[in-house]
């Protein structure tokens, strides 16, 4: 394995070592709480968590190039090249009610991609800390029609460019510093490849270990059910492991991932990079909450 794959690997232990070392980042109350999750958010997918009424999200989410293939040093290891950028807008319409928006950058094969969210919480048990979520999404490309009958860019209808993604989110504790979310769900895209499905049936998993009472540690994978051969020879499931912040006001999470679009329409389908070739990349959000 080459030396900058395990110095990457190895790098969110490294920073949880230093972090612990300052006076302030002291362990957590030996108190269970029922908060499951820190953030809306893991890595790329959602959490249960909803935001609380009159509550503003304003998030920003970067994603960089390839670490660790050969020629990863002339980008600075992927600093250089920027896969996707989004901006996002959310707010509590209720304690238990989210909706939101938000504009991205796109990562092939759509670029320009507008997303909205729905997101309701159904259910919150804190005595034995279990919460399920409903979240509903749709994605829109606005880039240019490339006028290629064979390409899956050329939109012959506006409805070509919808695209959009369903999940049931149920996450519990099983131990006092241990989350596990489990999020069945599928993707659905009105224009795909002939030899492609336009419904794809996941399933996705979130971990978040809590180590202190500022940081935690959170690894996702979603897996992608009974795709086509097609699917299987050409794309990969996507995998993203990473470190949790929490500053006053702020949210920071920093991140490893093989997939290079952001938002459920772009990673659960058309995700094509492998951890094992070092075709993984740097990520980080920024969450910022506004009080209205």
């Amino acid at each position: 394995m080459p030396l900058i794959f395990r110095l990457i690997l190895l790098l969110p232990i490294l920073i949880t070592n230093l972090l612990v070392s300052q006076e302030d980042w002291d362990f957590e109350s030996k108190k269970i709480s029922p908060n499951l999750f820190l953030d809306t958010r893991a890595i790329n997918g959602h959490t249960v968590n909803v935001l609380e009424k009159s509550v503003l999200d304003l998030r920003i989410t970067h994603r960089f190039g390839n670490i660790a293939t050969s020629q990863s040093y002339r980008t600075l290891f992927g600093l250089d090249n920027s896969s996707d950028i989004r901006i996002g807008l959310e707010y509590g319409l209720t304690d238990k009610f989210t909706i939101g928006g938000g504009r991205s950058k796109g990562a092939g094969p759509f670029l320009e991609v507008w997303d909205g969210l729905l997101k309701l919480e159904l259910y919150n048990h804190e005595k034995f800390p279990l919460k399920i979520t409903f979240s509903s999404k749709a994605f829109f490309t606005s880039m240019r029609n490339s006028g290629i009958a064979s390409d899956l860019t050329n939109f012959s209808k506006l409805s070509h460019r919808f695209s959009y993604h369903n999940e049931m989110m149920v996450a519990f504790k099983p131990i006092e510093k241990l989350t596990i979310q489990l999020s069945p769900g599928f993707t659905y895209r009105n224009l795909v490849n002939y030899q492609d499905q336009n419904l794809i049936p996941h399933l996705g998993s979130t971990v978040r270990l809590h180590l202190f009472k500022k940081v935690s540690l959170i690894g996702e994978y979603f897996a992608n059910i009974n795709p086509t051969v097609y699917r299987k020879n050409t794309f990969v499931n996507p995998f993203g492991m990473g470190i949790e912040i929490n500053t006053y006001g702020h949210v920071f999470l920093l991140n490893f991932v093989n997939s290079r679009g952001i938002g459920e329409g772009q990673f659960i389908p058309y995700t094509t990079s492998e951890w094992g070739k070092g075709q993984f990349r740097f990520g980080f959000t920024i969450a910022r909450k506004f009080n209205t």
